[in-house]
């Protein structure tokens, strides 16, 4: 059996730099409080590797509220800008993980709303990362994640718009959801904050889908973007299986296959990709 594994699988940049801050803030300030404003990644098993070094999660924002002490971290899906200003009048100590590219989108946001343009935002409206963009805006906030949304999407011609992306959205999907909108006459500024590893990994798991007999994509079932991927490998492969670790493979869904594509999410760790790549081959 051929086993392709994708080149982008696995963390990537801000996922990485954000569960290495959890790790590192834990180390050196072993004693104290150390909490993670939602889980740091959507991964139970990194969560659960955490809580076992004394990190804890908090998961409303009036638990929030209620600490006294402590450090909390700032997961890299980022937070609204009024979680910051709760933190501070509190005096909670704050360390800040949030991607980079997702900060971005916070500025943009910020300035295009204080010029007094409403903000769209194309994602998914009940993910974290869409949840703490919202929160920069001066203006009113729209989330788009679908065709049937953008087709109902109505405001004053008068009225300038932006819009953003939220960092793992389909690029294709965003493209289409745009195009719904500029039709509408709308003068709108169209940002694409789409990050370019979301984008390339996108690409790459189509690629792969495309050449092989059965596809795995491994990810936690709660990662917004490993759900894109199996949406997008699933079009091009239709064998393709979503897992969250070894456990969930099933050997005989790869029937007499002779080819295998593998990718992973962006908060999946290397260790369990590794150890599927390593057991399909083993098996067969």
């Amino acid at each position: 059996m051929q086993i392709k594994v994708a080149k982008t699988a696995g963390f990537c940049f801000g996922v990485k730099r954000a569960v290495e801050t959890v790790y590192e803030q834990a180390e050196t300030n072993q004693g104290k409080k150390i909490y993670t404003y939602g889980p740091i990644i959507h991964n139970e098993i990194v969560v659960n590797d955490l809580r076992q070094k004394g990190v804890e999660v908090i998961e409303s924002e009036e638990e929030l509220a209620s600490l006294k002490d402590g450090i909390v971290v700032i997961r890299s899906h980022g937070v609204a800008k009024h979680i910051y200003d709760l933190l501070e009048e509190n005096q909670i100590v704050c360390v800040d993980a949030t991607c980079p590219f997702v900060k971005k989108i916070h500025r943009i946001v910020a300035e295009e709303s204080a010029k007094g343009k409403e903000i769209i935002i194309i994602g998914n409206e009940k993910h974290p990362e869409v949840e703490g963009i919202k929160g920069w805006s001066e203006t009113k906030v729209t989330v788009i994640g679908s065709k049937e949304d953008a087709c109902r999407f109505q405001t004053s011609f008068d009225q300038e718009l932006c819009i953003v992306s939220q960092t793992t959205f389909n690029y294709n999907k965003f493209k289409e959801l745009v195009e719904i909108i500029e039709k509408m006459g709308y003068h709108i500024s169209v940002l694409n904050t789409i990050c370019s590893a979301t984008k390339e990994r996108q690409d790459e798991a189509l690629c792969i889908a495309g050449e092989v007999d059965a596809m795995l994509v491994i990810g936690d079932k709660h990662s917004s973007n490993t759900q894109k991927l199996f949406e997008i490998s699933k079009k091009a492969c239709n064998n393709t299986y979503y897992i969250q670790t070894l456990d969930d493979l099933d050997l005989n869904q790869l029937g007499s296959s002779e080819t295998v594509g593998i990718t992973a999410g962006a908060s999946t760790p290397n260790k369990i990709i590794e150890e599927v790549q390593n057991n399909v081959r083993f098996n067969f």
